[in-house]
């Protein structure tokens, strides 16, 4: 499915929460779990402790309620109330994130995300002056100046003061990785101040300069719709659907354009403008694996517009890569019934119900979904990953069969249901199925997403190379494959294999020491390179390898056949597989980090 979670700029965070990130972090384990009920300690020195734990794994939660404990004990200590403060703005408890913001506001006026918390409090009860005000004292400096910049503009559109604000987004002008986020908040503002002209030239702009972000197609989609020009509009999404297919987003702005439904504008006032900032804002937290910055954007944003579907799609993700998966589900159940992602947000719940180890309840809920929504082929296909994830390959196949059979003619953006229903074929042994739907896959993947491309090839040309067919072009498209996704340990494995395959050992060699490196506890990988060490003679580092391999949970047909190596290694060498066009042998690479 395609992502929803587009980033709108991938670099530029905002200098004033390196203190937020300070403030929690600490190299140690989780508080709580999920299954434990949290009760405060009986001493301050206690509380502090559980919060300092729980606040360094992220449990917003835990931490929140240890230290609103502690801070009740020593309500005069102000490194506590700092600590107690990012906790409740993390956790999204704004009324004692705010109260904690005041006490230290008063107590030090240069406290800049206090200041910031309550400059968004402040635009929230329509305090546009105060809110300035406020967002003067915050840090300046480049990566600043994005936030306190925009937010201020933003409290000009809300006084009605249309010139000011668009004189204010344009301080930014110098600055170019901010040009994005310049250009489509002066187009929002432009919109949202009665200025039609200025608002389709700034989004014109932010449209050229990225057309492939989600934010600024919809909302310039919208703005032209609400002017009439229905077919401009439909020619923005539909080049974004090319790109991305099947985004219900972009999906249901073209069904309601071509039914002649109105589209409401993506945003009509001064406080979902500025919950639109603090949620891009969070999307880069996110992307670049700043959880805890991601948290306190979009938890401000949520504050403003508790309604923002992609927020709370996005803050859900962030839970779920924090694998707390209750509280993810907790935020994925917040987003409106009637919004394009609602679905996904309740394949989501199904999901984390399966990772939380509730394989019924995921199913149950799953087959619900399907009951209400049987036509859906998102929600058979989610069951199909569920099926999937718990190995029974034959029935996700099935599964991914009916979706199959509901699309009629296959777009671009099928390419997921035939490769899934083809890695399930492949897993439940029946290749002969198998193979022609990873072939589909492989001719409906856009040449716009090439790490899934790699993918497809990776699966396909594995699988010949592990069934020894095929080898000439299955070394050809793995080639290929790593071209695309040079990055990926999975890909560069399956061309040392084919190299393996073909006789080519230290080649072999050379290919997987790459991909243990990148990922060095798969058990494949490792078992991999044990039997390339075994070939050129390094038998002593090919039992350490088969060692690795059994100790990083193989599935039990490989487990048993590493047990076998351990014991006797390998026979004589296998008959190589020739590949025609395979490049000629090349000198092994300079070994890394002790190799």
């Amino acid at each position: 499915m395609p992502t929803l979670k587009t980033p709108l700029v991938r670099k530029g965070l905002p200098a004033l929460m390196l203190m937020a990130a300070s403030l929690l972090a600490a190299p140690v384990a989780a508080a709580n779990t999920d299954d434990e009920i949290l009760r405060p300690a009986q001493s301050l020195e206690g509380n502090f402790l559980s919060a300092y734990v729980a606040g360094s794994a992220r449990d917003t939660e835990a931490a929140s309620i240890f230290f609103r404990e502690a801070i009740q004990e020593d309500p005069r200590n102000q490194e506590l109330l700092e600590r107690a403060f990012v906790a409740f703005l993390a956790n999204g408890s704004m009324a004692d994130a705010i109260r904690a913001a005041e006490r230290l506001s008063a107590q030090d006026a240069s406290n800049n995300l206090a200041q910031f918390a309550l400059s968004v409090r402040s635009m929230k009860n329509q305090k546009y002056a105060d809110a300035r005000a406020r967002l003067s004292k915050s840090i300046r400096g480049r990566q600043a100046d994005l936030t306190a910049t925009l937010l201020t503009a933003w409290t000009y559109a809300g006084s009605k003061d249309g010139k000011q604000a668009l004189a204010t987004v344009d301080k930014l002008k110098n600055e170019r990785a901010f040009d994005q986020f310049r250009e489509y908040h002066a187009a929002l503002i432009a919109d949202v101040t009665g200025n039609p002209n200025e608002a389709e030239k700034r989004f014109k702009a932010a449209y050229e300069g990225e057309r492939n972000t989600l934010q600024v197609v919809d909302a310039y989609g919208r703005f032209l719709a609400k002017r009439g020009r229905k077919e401009d509009a439909l020619k923005i999404y539909k080049a974004f659907d090319e790109v991305a297919p099947r985004h219900p987003i972009v999906r249901a702005a073209m069904e309601a354009l071509e039914q002649g439904k109105p589209l409401a504008p993506h945003v009509t006032n001064a406080q979902e403008g500025a919950a639109e900032l603090l949620y891009g804002l969070g999307v880069v937290g996110n992307s670049q694996g700043d959880e805890l910055t991601a948290i306190i954007y979009l938890r401000l944003g949520l504050d403003l517009k508790g309604d923002h579907a992609l927020a709370l799609i996005t803050l859900g993700d962030v839970y779920e890569r924090l694998k707390q998966y209750d509280k993810a589900n907790a935020i994925f159940d917040r987003v409106p019934k009637d919004s394009p992602i609602r679905t996904s947000a309740d394949i989501s719940i199904g999901h984390n119900y399966e990772l939380l180890g509730r394989g019924d309840d995921a199913i149950s809920h799953l087959d619900a979904l399907m009951k209400a929504r049987p036509d859906d082929v998102e929600v058979i296909m989610a069951l199909g990953n569920v099926q999937r994830s718990r190995k029974k390959f034959a029935d996700a196949a099935e599964t991914y069969d009916k979706a199959i059979k509901l699309i009629g003619q296959p777009e671009r953006g099928h390419w997921i249901l035939y490769f899934y229903r083809g890695t399930s074929y492949e897993r439940a042994k029946q290749w002969d199925k198998a193979e022609p739907d990873l072939k589909k896959a492989l001719e409906l993947v856009p040449e716009g997403l090439p790490a899934a491309r790699a993918q497809v090839m990776n699966y396909l040309a594995y699988s010949w190379v592990d069934q020894n067919i095929n080898i000439d072009e299955a070394f050809k498209m793995l080639t290929k494959a790593v071209e695309l996704a040079p990055r990926d340990g999975m890909i560069i494995d399956s061309l040392g294999w084919a190299y393996y395959r073909m006789g080519r050992y230290e080649d072999a060699v050379r290919e997987l020491e790459k991909a243990v490196e990148l990922k060095p506890g798969d058990p494949t990988i490792n078992d991999h390179l044990g039997d390339a060490y075994w070939r050129v003679g390094r038998k002593l580092e090919a039992k350490f390898q088969w060692d690795h391999a059994k100790n990083s949970d193989p599935e039990h047909e490989e487990l048993v056949k590493i047990l076998k190596k351990i014991d006797n290694g390998l026979g004589e060498d296998p008959k190589p597989a020739a590949a025609e066009n395979a490049p000629p042998p090349q000198p092994e690479a300079p070994k890394q980090n002790g190799g």
